[in-house]
């Protein structure tokens, strides 16, 4: 399971900083690239697999998406930072999917990485992927792995002219990939706390082996989670006190709903971390009820063999056979030996019973 939180880095052992390598798993074919070009009166879209297209759109005053989907081509990816003039060591960190979120100004342009999540309902695990945005002022660039595109929403919002967000420029569209993102841990979190609630129920009625584990996968889930999420706080904090303000990146305006974003990121931390107490809480539970079963399995066998003592003491004296033994050679010896031994045993679960031992 460490590979879940940890991407293997031998690749780049020796290599100067800034040398582009695909650190991940390879999730698509081939790396695509979609471009949106928009203003207020006009947008165009294009797919392609040529940088050379999107370079024109470069330092249009339209407001330029281009889309990257699938990080496996490194030299077609070197050559898209070229074009657009981005750091290599940013280049490196694009390549490596197993950047913490964050963000980074790079004078002219913002570096953002975040974490997308999906609940794979067939494996009843979250799988993440790494989304890095390059937000400048006439363009921005995002980076996915190419798994689990959430953007439907907003491309159809271009096309459509629907919402502010072909009203606004390159930081509005930045918070609105940033709010669908966050949003969609909401719907991570709600596929957890139905799990959750049939754990609960087992918990109580039949708790087994497998509850065991459900709990502690659903521990590790929530571990994921966190480590995509709990960073979030600092990169929106920046961006709504910080961000762009050598530069104007960031208007605003856009900060308005930023601030909103942020709020939804605390309330996403803070249902994470009751979630997690909860589960905390649901080992505590099963462990006491193994517990509680092996005492009663404990206390039944106690009680049998405490009745059975003094039986086996009786008929213990009467087997051992001395020739002068009276009640060996009386005819009601037999059965009056079976009935002093049921009264003792019925004595016996009489006082048990007083003592709601039983």
């Amino acid at each position: 399971m460490l590979s879940t939180f940890m991407k293997k880095r031998s690749r780049k052992t020796g290599l100067p900083p800034g040398t582009p390598i695909f650190i991940g798993d390879k999730k698509t074919d081939k790396t695509s690239i979609y471009l949106f070009d928009y203003n207020n009166k006009s947008f165009c879209e294009h797919s392609t697999d040529s940088v050379k297209a999107c370079l024109p759109y470069k330092d249009r005053s339209t407001v330029t998406w281009v889309d990257v989907d699938g990080l496996q081509d490194v030299e077609l990816l070197q050559h898209l930072g070229h074009g657009f003039e981005l750091h290599p060591l940013v280049m490196e960190d694009i390549l490596n999917t197993g950047q913490r979120p964050k963000v980074e100004d790079q004078g002219k342009y913002l570096y953002i990485v975040l974490r997308m999540l999906r609940y794979d309902e067939q494996k009843e695990k979250v799988e993440s992927e790494q989304f890095s945005i390059i937000l400048s002022k006439n363009f921005v660039l995002t980076f996915q792995e190419g798994c689990m595109d959430l953007f439907d929403p907003i491309r159809e919002q271009i096309r459509t002219k629907k919402g502010r967000i072909r009203e606004y420029g390159t930081d509005y569209l930045v918070y609105s990939l940033i709010d669908i993102v966050i949003d969609n841990y909401f719907v991570i979190l709600e596929k957890i706390g139905e799990k959750i609630e049939v754990l609960e129920n087992e918990l109580v009625t039949n708790p087994n082996p497998k509850t065991l584990n459900q709990i502690h996968h659903l521990k590790r889930e929530i571990i994921l989670l966190r480590k995509s999420v709990w960073p979030l706080r600092e990169v929106i904090n920046y961006l709504i006190h910080l961000g762009g303000e050598r530069n104007g990146l960031i208007r605003p305006t856009t900060k308005i709903f930023l601030r909103d974003v942020y709020d939804h990121t605390i309330e996403i931390i803070e249902s994470m971390e009751t979630i997690r107490d909860i589960l905390s809480g649901m080992l505590d539970i099963y462990l006491s009820s193994v517990s509680h079963r092996l005492n009663e399995v404990m206390k039944v066998l106690t009680i049998i063999a405490t009745i059975f003592i003094p039986l086996t003491f009786v008929a213990g004296v009467y087997g051992m056979n001395f020739k002068f033994m009276p009640e060996l050679e009386s005819p009601y010896g037999y059965p009056a030996i079976l009935i002093i031994m049921s009264l003792v045993a019925g004595t016996m679960l009489l006082y048990f019973r007083r003592k709601k031992w039983i």
